[in-house]
């Protein structure tokens, strides 16, 4: 018997499951782009004390080491307590890390506050946290469920990211930081206390598309996908987990991939208005790619449940690898045909990475100790995506240019491609997609057999 399943089957959760998805959506709107507004809030800061673009950067790198150390314990609480914990405290973090930064006078004050408690503390309720328990709740349409959970991110980006500049430019960057605090306080801690599941059996219900109902109600068994029948029956721990290729091949993959992503978002603003852009119009575009990013988080996320992470994986780094060609063109000057391709390549194909970012280890490693392993992945992106903003700004201070540091990111966008191929979670278990034709095509040489 496999982890999730049960001897007897329980009732299917006709819509729990996606109420999990609608609070998720809400929390991610407002988590993600709370912590995405660091790249409004760089510039006034910049403006304001007079740092250097790399060393101001840094508090988003200082938080995600630091993240780095704590995912694998938000792993562990999570595999405990669930969501109606972990979410609720790292919540409680990121408020008062935007309270602590409107005191800042310091650089070190800056990676304290934001760095520590704002960017660190954020994982547990951002594309992380979530990721260790939403795969949970669905099996044909894991893709689907969690592309609209994160494509909240998006729809929060078109309201929240524009009230943040207008905040700022009306009242200064402390009172948009304070503004940030009070809708994580009032948003996220009381739906997630309320609503959150770690998983369908905890409430005795059975995963969403784990099995089919039929006319009479019975529900009968669902599409055989495994592939690698003695991978998928192993009982994984992290320390099995460890000694794999494939392990080390997914956090390579989440390490560029994370890279990539992060270095964009943080210096995207900045960089457009060095080139010529108005602060407003730039500070729109972030809130278009987020936009943009909620029908690539869904569309991806279905499309990767019928073609394979590893396919649609590779779209999504195709959508960065476009994107930073845009960048380096724009160096010519202000150009609006660009800037949308930008904003459409990263927000429309590159966001979608969010969709399979916990999906992916599912298939490789699910069991009991899913979350604790997923965790270890996750601190990979981590670095990733608290080195690349540091990097990209050093390598900006070193050369006056962002041009080095932008092809950097295009081609380790390239390489985050190949490990996913990699790790290659087909091999383990198939999307329902896939599973589905191969049962057909069983079926077809079966009947095929027999009336012979």
């Amino acid at each position: 018997m496999k982890y999730g399943q049960s001897a007897m089957p329980m009732r299917l959760p006709f819509f729990y499951g996606w109420v999990v998805v609608s609070v998720s959506f809400v929390t991610m709107a407002v988590a993600v782009n709370a912590r995405t507004a660091f790249s409004l809030l760089y510039s006034p800061i910049l403006d304001e004390f007079g740092w250097e673009r790399g060393v101001t950067a840094g508090a988003f790198a200082i938080g995600f080491f630091v993240a780095t150390g704590a995912t694998p314990l938000f792993g562990m609480m999570m595999d405990r307590w669930g969501p109606r914990v972990v979410i609720p405290v790292a919540a409680l973090s990121a408020v008062v890390g935007f309270v602590l930064t409107t005191w800042i006078q310091t650089p070190l004050g800056l990676f304290m506050s934001f760095g520590l408690f704002v960017i660190a503390g954020s994982v547990g309720m951002s594309y992380i946290g979530h990721s260790m328990f939403l795969p949970n709740w669905f099996v044909s349409k894991r893709g689907l469920a969690v592309g609209i959970a994160f494509s909240g991110v998006g729809a929060g980006s078109i309201t929240l990211l524009p009230l943040a500049q207008v905040i700022i430019e009306s009242y200064g960057w402390r009172a948009a930081c304070l503004a940030l605090a009070g809708a994580v306080a009032v948003v996220v801690i009381p739906l997630n206390m309320i609503f959150q599941r770690r998983q369908p059996s905890d409430i005795g219900l059975e995963p969403d598309g784990g099995g089919r109902r039929e006319k009479d109600g019975s529900v009968s068994a669902p599409v055989d996908n495994i592939v690698d029948s003695v991978w998928a029956n192993t009982e994984w721990t992290l320390g099995k987990a460890f000694r794999t290729g494939r392990f080390w091949w997914l956090c390579s993959g989440y390490f560029c991939g994370l890279f990539a992503w992060y270095s964009v978002l943080v210096h995207q603003t900045r960089y457009l208005t060095d080139i010529g852009f108005g602060a407003t119009e730039a500070a729109f575009a972030l809130g278009l790619v987020g936009a943009f990013g909620v029908a690539g988080q869904i569309g991806l996320g279905a499309l990767s449940d019928r073609i394979g992470r590893e396919w649609a994986w590779s779209i999504s780094c195709v959508g960065f690898v476009l994107c930073y060609l845009a960048l380096i063109m724009l160096a010519d000057g202000p150009s609006r045909f660009g800037l949308y391709v930008m904003v459409m390549a990263q927000g429309g194909l590159g966001y979608g990475l969010a969709s399979m970012f916990g999906a992916i280890p599912a298939e490789l490693f699910a069991g009991r100790r899913f979350a604790t392993i997923f965790s270890v992945t996750a601190a990979s992106a981590n670095v990733g995506a608290g080195v690349g903003p540091w990097f990209t700004g050093a390598i900006f201070d070193a050369t006056g240019s962002y041009y080095h540091a932008f092809v950097l990111s295009l081609v380790l966008s390239v390489v985050s491609a190949g490990c996913i191929w990699m790790a290659a979670p087909r091999k383990v278990r198939l999307v329902a997609g896939q599973a589905a034709r191969r049962e057909a095509l069983l079926h077809s040489a079966s009947s095929g057999t027999l009336r012979r």
